[in-house]
């Protein structure tokens, strides 16, 4: 048996458990009692609901299961009340994307006409890949930064490793989670992405906080916000973001980041 295959199906399982831990049995129709100790749903509650069978259900979520279909896919999403990007995640871990695997990495570097929209932007904005490496970045954001053009460095790994971090921002908690939850999707689009399984494999042994995070099993896809952060002459300030898609290179996208 393929390993990649193995693993994609454990990470399967693991992601299905962490959602029916969470899953509410009274929003099910389940009656409980207090003396229940089973957090969320049971396998054979789940499986009932969905209209499978419970032992289908089970190798499913050991790992022993092959090719679900779309209809069981659809039920279990649906008993879990799983959001459109849960979902998304659940077909991926389901379906692993096998063309990605011959090119893992974001490839090439910053196309010419995206460096000059970057120069062009008045307010703080960067490139970045969806391993959260910081590929370009205009004059705003090298003073938000404090960072030198041509520099670049790993938005992920300095939030989490670099304990000046958390003096720079200023949600830092939430930012932990949020950069967890986006690592967990991108990196079930692109499960052979070497540099990728070494940065998460890094951030797990190194913080505390990133362990926690990666454990609850959440995935979230996001393309805009906000972000509390400490600029160097203002003082600490709130930032609405917004993630570009770049054309031709669907892992690479430009941040803005403007005052609000």
């Amino acid at each position: 048996m393929d390993t990649g295959d193995m693993d994609d199906r454990r990470s399967l399982g693991a992601f299905l458990r962490s959602r029916r831990d969470r899953a509410d049995p009274g929003s099910a129709g389940i009656k409980t009692s207090p003396r229940r100790r089973v957090p969320g749903l049971r396998r054979e509650e789940l499986a009932h609901l969905a209209g499978i069978s419970a032992e289908y259900y089970q190798r499913l979520e050991q790992g022993r299961a092959h090719h679900p279909s779309d209809q069981i896919l659809d039920a279990i999403a649906a008993v879990l009340v799983l959001d459109p990007t849960e979902r998304d995640h659940l077909y991926r871990l389901a379906r692993p994307p096998r063309p990605h695997r011959s090119q893992p990495g974001p490839t090439g570097p910053v196309r010419t006409e995206l460096r000059r929209l970057l120069a062009a932007v008045c307010e703080p904005a960067l490139v970045i890949n969806d391993r959260f490496d910081v590929l370009a970045l205009n004059e705003p954001a090298q003073l938000l930064f404090s960072r030198p053009a041509g520099t670049t460095w790993n938005m992920a790994r300095e939030l989490l490793l670099d304990p000046a971090s958390r003096r720079f921002y200023l949600d830092w908690d939430e930012t932990v989670a949020a950069t967890a939850t986006q690592l967990r999707a991108v990196a079930a689009s692109y499960p052979d992405d070497a540099e990728l399984t070494l940065l998460i494999d890094e951030l797990t042994a190194g913080s505390d906080a990133f362990r926690a995070a990666w454990a609850t099993g959440d995935v979230q896809v996001r393309a805009h916000g906000t972000k509390q952060l400490r600029h160097p002459d203002l003082g600490a300030r709130t930032f609405a973001y917004e993630n570009f898609n770049a054309a031709g290179d669907p892992r690479q996208r430009l941040v803005t980041l403007t005052l609000t």
